[in-house]
C-alpha cells in the first residue's frame, strides 16, 4: 500500500505527510512538536523547506539558521543537515529527484 497522503510519525515528535511524488520531484508536509528534531542525516537529493508555521533552526554542514513562518532554505545535495522547532512548527519539503527511499509504493 501506498504512504501518499498518510501522515506517518518520523523522529519523537516528528509527523509527516506526503503530498505528492510525481516527475522528478516530491512534496511532504512535516509537523513538529516544541523541541521536536529532524535527526542530522544525508542524501544525494536537493530539498527546500518551507516553514508554513513556527520556528525552526538548521544545521547544514554545522551552520545553524533559523527560519520562521514564510521563510524558506536551500539544502544542496549530500549536505548533513537537521532541523529542531523552537514552537510548535511545519514545514513543507521539496526534494528532486524523489526520495524513494520514504516512499512504499504499490505492489
Amino acid at each position: 500500500m501506498s504512504n501518499i497522503g498518510i501522515w506517518e510519525n518520523a523522529e519523537p515528535g516528528v509527523r509527516r505527510k506526503i503530498l505528492r511524488a510525481e516527475g522528478g520531484l516530491m512534496m511532504m508536509e512535516v509537523h513538529f512538536e516544541n523541541g521536536a528534531e529532524g535527526y542530522e542525516h544525508d542524501h544525494p537529493h536537493e530539498q527546500m523547506s518551507y516553514c508554513l508555521k513556527g520556528t525552526m533552526v538548521f544545521t547544514i554542514d554545522g551552520v545553524n539558521t533559523t527560519i520562521t513562518q514564510g521563510e524558506s532554505i536551500y539544502i544542496p545535495s549530500q549536505a548533513r543537515h537537521g532541523a529542531k522547532a523552537l514552537e510548535p512548527s511545519a514545514l513543507l519539503d521539496t526534494f528532486t529527484p524523489i526520495r524513494r527511499d520514504l516512499l512504499r509504493l504499490d505492489t
